[in-house]
């Protein structure tokens, strides 16, 4: 509950920040926080007095000490650009919560010069507990931040794993490699396809050379794939099944059906020129008609 106390506090602190605003924003762009992450003065000194609005604003609303109050939220964009340039792109480290904490001395200082004496103690645990607060808020932008890059990393990083290639007009590949998730195999499914569609592909090989174990999971992914693409008009061929893996399959019960299998990718690519009406042989050699 807030008491009449409170709320003079509030209103004494909520004043003071707008009378001290130039004083505490020049002061503030100055700072070993801001100078680590303005490209200049200029920018320093306008992110400060962003910041500064949106600490007044959510202690005018008696929400110091909540990171989702509306003034701190109206600053998580700014805080987690911020947070991106911090440390040589390291983000938030220890010494940032160092730096982001002695914002307070200014704010301090200015309100002992100017706090009438009753309010002296309740304002400066009310700024400093604002501080605090904006500290908790770049470091959860921070974690945001990383979060959605190692996302986008990781989605690129599937892409490129998965990649279909062109090996003859009307036949396409997709090497696989590593483990295969329900991630990536919907990824290389959706490729597979894509490509099929655009390329009017009548040959699709599958292989799993580099795919280092096959289990129930994968032989389903693969008899999936196999299926969606007969429905695109192309045959699935699967190849780069090894020894030890063919072992693996017939011990574990798969069965792909009717998908056409080659132990090697030449083999597989042989077997699609076949199916389109081409032969694969020797050249002639030198005289001979």
């Amino acid at each position: 509950m807030t008491t009449t106390s409170d709320r003079q506090t509030t209103s004494a602190v909520s004043e003071f920040l707008d009378a001290q605003k130039e004083t505490i924003v020049t002061q503030w762009a100055d700072s070993p926080f801001f100078r680590s992450v303005a490209q200049d003065s200029d920018q320093a000194a306008g992110d400060s007095a962003e910041i500064l609005r949106g600490l007044r604003k959510a202690i005018t609303a008696g929400d110091a000490d909540s990171p989702a109050a509306e003034g701190f939220e109206e600053l998580r964009s700014l805080l987690t650009a911020l947070a991106s340039q911090l440390d040589g792109n390291e983000g938030v480290t220890p010494r940032t919560a160092v730096q982001v904490s002695e914002l307070k001395q200014p704010l301090l200082r200015l309100w002992q010069e100017t706090a009438e004496a009753d309010l002296l103690t309740a304002g400066a645990l009310l700024l400093s507990s604002a501080v605090d607060t904006l500290r908790l808020v770049l470091v959860e932008a921070a974690l945001a931040a990383a979060k959605d890059t190692l996302a986008i990393q990781r989605e690129q990083l599937t892409e490129l794993s998965t990649p279909v290639i062109k090996l003859w007009d009307g036949v396409l590949a997709i090497p696989l490699i590593g483990t295969l998730d329900s991630m990536r195999s919907q990824v290389a499914t959706e490729s597979l396809l894509q490509a099929i569609m655009t390329q009017q592909a009548k040959v699709a090989i599958l292989d799993i050379t580099g795919v280092p174990t096959v289990d129930t999971m994968v032989a389903q992914h693969l008899l999936k794939t196999a299926m969606a693409a007969r429905l695109m008009g192309a045959e699935c061929v699967i190849s780069g099944i090894r020894p030890q893996i063919a072992n693996t399959m017939v011990q574990l019960g798969i069965d792909l059906g009717e998908v056409a299998t080659r132990a090697r990718l030449a083999d597989a690519l042989a077997y699609a020129l076949n199916r389109l009406g081409l032969q694969v042989g020797a050249a002639a050699g030198p005289g001979v008609v």
